[in-house]
């Protein structure tokens, strides 16, 4: 009963862990993504359009006009999923950031709003 009784307490105290863990991981790579789609536009003068969206910082989208200073290589090697496996959503313009561009994860439960675990993770 003890053994039993100390392994739930563990599980409990690891879970909330892993939780923190993948909202931290989140909003790492929003970071990340961020400070690529800055570099983006000042080498191109304006950020990507949603159709090329976030792919834009990986390869050169055909949109480009003749003359665009794209970056050689792009300006992010690979382009991550969230922590739990999803496409970061890219949109611009703007809504929620009140900015250019809104870059989030829905969170764990993959639905727009939510609390904790299940709550929005995004660049405003």
């Amino acid at each position: 009963f003890i053994i039993g009784l100390l392994s739930t307490v563990v599980l409990i105290n690891v879970g909330g862990a892993m939780s923190q863990g993948r909202s931290t991981k989140a909003q790492a790579d929003i970071a990340n993504l961020a400070n690529a789609l800055e570099q983006y536009s000042m080498d191109m003068f304006d950020y990507p359009n949603e159709r090329d969206g976030l792919e834009a910082l990986v390869d050169a989208p055909d949109s480009l006009p003749d003359g665009a200073r794209y970056r050689q290589g792009g300006y992010i090697n690979k382009l991550p999923n969230d922590p739990w496996g999803r496409p970061y959503i890219y949109a611009r313009p703007g809504d929620r950031s009140g900015g250019s561009i809104d870059l989030y994860s829905l969170g764990a439960d993959g639905e727009s709003g939510g609390e904790e675990i299940n709550a929005d993770i995004g660049n405003w």
